[in-house]
């Protein structure tokens, strides 16, 4: 069974950091793994996704620049560094696991979900 937990989340002001983990089990780690949020009443929407050796990225144009993926396989672990954040990025972040071998922005390309972790950010 494939689990993926996430961590890191947290409250913060405008302007300050935080570095989410997602931890996946149950699996080898060949995956591409992405990361996705979903604030309040809204759809979930596509943040950042990253290739199985961590040597591709792609980002959402609203994060890109202050935003990081990366990978660490040998922990089996995902990260998502945020900087500079806006309150606009409140959400729960919901990170996915996709066994395609392929970059994707889209929710049906990922086969494993974690729970999601809480960020809030206030002005």
């Amino acid at each position: 069974q494939v689990q993926l937990v996430e961590s890191g989340g947290g409250s913060v002001q405008a302007g300050g950091s935080l570095r989410l983990s997602c931890v996946v089990s149950g699996r080898t780690f060949n995956s591409v793994m992405g990361w996705f949020r979903q604030a309040p009443g809204k759809e979930r929407n596509f943040v950042a996704a990253i290739n199985l050796t961590g040597g591709v990225t792609i980002y959402a144009n609203s994060v890109k620049g202050r935003i990081t993926i990366s990978r660490d396989n040998a922990k089996k672990t995902a990260y998502l560094q945020m900087n500079n954040l806006e309150p606009e990025d409140t959400a729960l972040y919901y990170c996915a696991a996709s066994s395609r071998g392929r970059l994707a922005t889209s929710m049906n390309e990922y086969d494993y979900w974690g729970q999601g972790t809480q960020v809030t950010v206030s002005s």
